[in-house]
């Protein structure tokens, strides 16, 4: 008896050692010991389980995961080892495995606040936010003071367009935690939804003071940066996210629109390659047998895929490169979406169309490489300079083009009576699509967006018949305003593809219009484009420029800061006057209706 017993006693005097080793930070020797007990002990279920939880501690999750499954089978009825498991699997972004997980360790100790935040993090990862939102609050109502959790809630807040709510969160979390980095972080991510970049600069700032190797803040800080026009000093923060961890995408990212805003291309698209690591672009990414070309060898006599990606309006700015392509000696094949199939046909230099999301299984025709549409720039070596800029590349077709003539000359009156030339026609559109499942684009798709109220400045201007060409929901706010839609004429409803705009357009002498595709498909077809822009503009704009080296039909107005749309719209009104009173100057007779 006496031989055994000692062993254990001595097993278990090892134990407690290595446990308030883990508790005062020393790791290395506490692992050290729990490796004495399972040399002895291969099956000790304690030594295994708080050593599995050690390993997630220090980040060595695959290690951690190894032996708390292991602890598992051993016993599988201890809820915190499936919480533990929660945990690594949320951090290697293994979500459905981590949610089922949380579920186990609930099922066996149902209030179990550490299994619940594991949890709402699962269910955020998997874009339930909602449901998410109420695993930190039942976590929250069980244990109040749980600072974590009222972080992480602030997480799913922002996802549910509730900023101001997640700042609340975040400063719940600070009161019990005022050295909290993350949360310091949050916080200036609901300032920054909310358009208040000076405040979340100075949170971003807190947070990096308490933890200077917090690669995200700095990440996150660049983008606080270009909100206050702060360019060069945005670069110097992704360069710091960059030096503690390289492979950071979305740094990466941010860093490649950084660059291509301010004009410096060269670096720019090559940083923008960037974009397939990002988790939300991957899994967009497509493979083929054949290769990526970005310029690496000749097109001579080669034939290449060109697909789209990301929106139509990059379609319609980038498929331009069709024809570079050709004239490089390719062959060229195009898969398009949909909506622009019928408008791209007559695009130059491309042999063959495929549609995009046709069926799986349809067989590719032989290819001897492919480029996603935004990687042409790169391939072709496109600066500031050498932009391809040749308009109109889209056309419209003839016969609905004419149609849609005859169709407009019954509105010849415009809103003024005594006003003898014919009305200048103008096409509106005053929102872009909204993409509420994506965070960071809803931000864009609101600071890009107006409400159609907001443009009444504009319908006074005499001489002026305006066109809507809004779809999708912000059109309803026509319907919702019977004083705005007695002065827009609404045709709609008849437009199921963009060539049908493109017949419209056609017959309209200016569009005006916030950041959307229209901007891009008026300017492709050479026609007058006044783009409405926000502070923080997208990159293809660049700075501080009323022109665009991609349309030579386009004239920007931007907002002189965050969120002004009042003084964009006093600006493009000025124009409007102008415009609309040297209408009936040089009319020539066939024209006039």
């Amino acid at each position: 008896m006496s031989k055994t017993a000692r062993p254990q006693r001595q097993i278990d005097t090892l134990l407690h050692e290595a446990v308030a080793l883990q508790q005062n930070g020393a790791h290395a020797e506490a692992e050290e010991l729990y490796r004495d007990i399972l040399a002895q002990r291969p099956k000790h279920f304690d030594a295994m389980q708080l050593l599995g939880a050690l390993l997630l501690q220090s980040g060595r999750l695959d290690e951690g995961i190894a032996l708390l499954k292991k602890a598992v089978s051993i016993n599988g009825m201890q809820a915190p080892l499936h919480s533990n498991l929660a945990y690594a699997y949320n951090a290697q972004r293994r979500f459905s495995e981590g949610l089922a997980s949380a579920n186990r360790a609930l099922a066996l100790q149902p209030d179990f606040v550490d299994a619940l935040n594991n949890r709402g993090n699962a269910l955020a990862g998997l874009d339930r936010p909602g449901e998410a939102l109420a695993s930190f609050e039942r976590a929250l109502a069980l244990q109040p003071g749980f600072a974590q959790a009222w972080n992480n809630r602030a997480c799913v807040l922002r996802d549910l367009a509730r900023p101001a709510d997640a700042l609340a969160s975040c400063d719940q979390a600070i009161a019990l935690q005022p050295a909290y980095a993350d949360a310091w972080s949050n916080r200036a991510n609901a300032l920054s939804d909310l358009n208040r970049p000076n405040e979340a600069q100075s949170s971003y700032l807190r947070a990096l003071e308490l933890s200077p190797a917090f690669a995200d803040a700095w990440n996150n800080l660049g983008l606080t940066l270009v909100d206050l026009k702060r360019h060069d000093e945005a670069l110097q923060s992704y360069e710091h996210a960059l030096a503690i961890n390289p492979g950071l995408a979305e740094a990466h990212w941010n860093r490649a629109l950084c660059l291509l805003q301010t004009g410096r291309f060269d670096e720019g698209w090559r940083e923008y390659e960037w974009r397939w690591q990002r988790h939300r672009i991957q899994a967009a990414q497509r493979h083929f047998d054949a290769p990526l070309w970005l310029g690496q060898f000749p097109l001579q006599g080669k034939t290449i895929l060109l697909h789209a990606e990301q929106g139509l309006g990059d379609t319609l700015q980038f498929c331009r490169y069709a024809s570079l392509a050709a004239a490089a000696g390719a062959q060229v094949v195009f898969e398009v979406p949909a909506e622009l199939k019928r408008l791209l046909a007559g695009l130059e230099g491309v042999t063959q169309w495929l549609d995009e999301g046709e069926p799986a299984d349809q067989p590719l025709p032989p290819i001897d490489c492919h480029a996603p549409l935004l990687s042409l720039p790169l391939a072709f070596g496109t600066n500031l300079a050498s932009i391809p800029a040749p308009t109109p590349y889209l056309h419209a077709d003839e016969q609905d083009a004419q149609r849609w003539a005859e169709r407009l000359k019954s509105h010849a009156g415009g809103n003024d009576a005594h006003h003898h030339a014919r009305p200048l026609k103008v096409g509106l559109v005053w929102a872009g699509g909204h993409r509420a499942h994506v965070a960071e684009l809803r931000k864009t798709d609101a600071r890009r967006s107006i409400a159609l109220d907001q443009l009444k400045p504009l319908f006074d201007v005499p001489g002026v018949q305006f066109y809507s060409l809004q779809k999708g929901p912000p059109a309803q706010q026509l319907s919702d305003a019977p004083d705005l839609a007695a002065r827009i004429v609404d045709y709609t409803n008849e437009l199921t593809d963009f060539a049908d705009t493109a017949a419209l357009v056609d017959n309209l002498d200016l569009v005006i219009t916030v950041d959307t595709a229209v901007a891009h498909l008026a300017g492709a077809m050479g026609k007058p484009v006044w783009i409405m822009n926000r502070f923080d503009t997208c990159w293809r704009w660049l700075l501080e420029r009323n022109d665009s080296p991609w349309y030579a039909s386009a004239r920007l107005f931007r907002q002189p800061a965050l969120g002004d749309w009042a003084s964009v719209i006093a600006a493009v009104r000025e124009a409007l006057v102008e415009r609309a009173s040297n209408q009936g100057i040089a009319t020539p007779p066939d024209c006039a209706s």
